[in-house]
């Protein structure tokens, strides 16, 4: 009997990986970000994550642990990621209008180029934040993002070009809200509205929109004028 390549790579052993904890640690948060995302905290297995990442059970517990210490550093570290992504906008740097325009078009491009993100949120909201509750550095991470946009709306106030009465933590759910909403539910609407919202045209209309939203509203004269 003659096996095809694909069969005698199924029963072959696979090499053992070189020792690298760094990048073996890597592999094996983004096979586990993928397995999460998939089949949700409660769906997801250890043995698919670790033929995901090519490492071996073992691995995966003296590393970083078992199931759900796995899914916190996973969900961790995705907020890590957007918030050192919002941080290197430096947007302290830029007149108001030009700050906010760059983190609602920052916000929206890290949903589109990271559609995972949204998924893991939804297995969170689904787990009702049991696991961002007990993340003691989360607070720590938010808190800078609000704390400048508090500067750049005190700023744009005292110019004369904001409304006096926002809130920054509501603002940042609005911005987030604006984009969140259109790609998580992005192939039902495109069947309801028979519209692409995906191709190129539909994304970049949807991204100056969500711009022009926020914008509006911080322009827009409140009782307090």
């Amino acid at each position: 009997m003659i096996l095809s390549k694909e069969s005698q790579a199924d029963i072959l052993p696979k090499k053992p990986r070189p020792r690298n904890p760094e990048a073996t640690t890597k592999d094996i948060l983004i096979a586990a970000r993928d397995e999460f995302v998939e089949h949700g905290l409660n769906g997801a297995r250890i043995d698919r994550i670790a033929k995901r990442a090519n490492a071996n059970k073992r691995l995966i517990y003296h590393y970083i642990g078992n199931k759900e210490e796995l899914y916190s550093r996973v969900l961790l570290d995705a907020y890590r990621d957007i918030r050192a992504g919002e941080a290197q906008l430096d947007l302290r740097r830029f007149q108001p209008d030009e700050a906010m325009s760059r983190l609602v078009g920052f916000t929206f491009d890290h949903f589109q180029s990271n559609p995972w993100f949204l998924r893991l949120l939804a297995v969170e909201n689904i787990q009702r934040a049991r696991f961002v509750k007990k993340m003691a550095e989360l607070p720590g991470l938010h808190s800078p993002i609000v704390g400048i946009m508090q500067e750049i709306l005190n700023k744009g106030v005292k110019l004369g070009m904001f409304r006096k009465d926002v809130d920054p933590v509501q603002l940042y759910i609005s911005i987030a809200g604006l984009s969140y909403f259109y790609f998580s539910n992005i192939h039902t609407l495109s069947i309801i509205f028979d519209k692409p919202l995906s191709s190129v045209q539909m994304l970049s209309e949807r991204r100056a929109h969500a711009i022009e939203a926020i914008l509006a509203f911080l322009h827009h004269p409140s009782q307090n004028h």
